[in-house]
C-alpha cells in the first residue's frame, strides 16, 4: 500500500460519504432516527457509528486510546452529523498531508475499546477504516430501502474511479 494508494482511499471514502448523506438529507427527522433493526438500530446510529469509527482511529494516530464511541444523541438530526462529520474530514486530511511513503508503515501500538491491546501499520488502519465506512454504507442502503427512501447514487469503489476518469 503507497502513500498515493491511502489518499486515494481517503478521497474515495468521503466521496462515498457524500453520497449517502445526500440520500440521507431526503429523510424526515422521524425516518432518520426510527428503531429499523440491523447492527445500530437507526440510520442516525449506523451514520454516527462510522463517524465515530472514524474518529477513534485518528485519535489513535494522536496517541490516544479512546474507551468509549461517540454517542448517537451528539448527532440528533442530518445537518449536526454532516458538520461533525465534515469538521472530522479536515482533521483526517490534515493528518494525512503529515505521513510520508516511509511513514505508511508505522506500527501503532493503543487499546482497543474493549481493553485489549492492539498494534498495526498505519496503512492497515487506514485500509481498515474505509472498509469498514463500505460495510456500514451497505447497512445504512438496506435501511433506507426497508423506508421505501431511495438510496445513495452508487458508491462502489469502481464508480468512484470511473467519475475520477470522467473528470479528468
Amino acid at each position: 500500500m503507497t502513500f498515493s494508494d491511502l489518499h486515494n482511499l481517503l478521497d474515495y471514502n468521503y466521496w462515498a460519504r457524500d453520497r449517502m448523506l445526500d440520500a440521507l438529507d431526503a429523510l424526515t427527522a422521524e425516518q432518520f432516527t426510527r428503531p429499523l433493526g440491523g447492527s445500530f438500530g437507526s440510520i442516525r446510529d449506523t451514520a454516527v457509528h462510522m463517524l465515530a469509527a472514524e474518529v477513534v482511529w485518528y485519535r489513535r494516530w494522536n496517541g490516544e486510546s479512546p474507551k468509549s464511541l461517540l454517542d448517537p444523541s451528539a448527532c440528533p438530526d442530518m445537518p449536526s452529523l454532516r458538520r461533525a462529520w465534515t469538521e472530522h474530514e479536515g482533521k483526517m486530511r490534515a493528518l494525512l498531508a503529515t505521513v510520508d511513503e516511509p511513514a505508511v508503515g508505522r506500527v501503532y501500538e493503543y487499546t482497543l475499546v474493549s481493553g485489549a491491546s492492539g498494534a498495526s501499520p498505519f496503512w492497515q488502519m487506514l485500509q481498515h477504516l474505509i472498509n469498514h465506512g463500505t460495510y456500514h454504507r451497505g447497512q445504512v442502503t438496506t435501511l433506507l430501502r426497508q423506508l421505501d427512501a431511495r438510496p445513495p447514487q452508487p458508491t462502489d469503489l469502481i464508480a468512484f474511479y470511473r467519475a475520477q476518469a470522467a473528470r479528468a
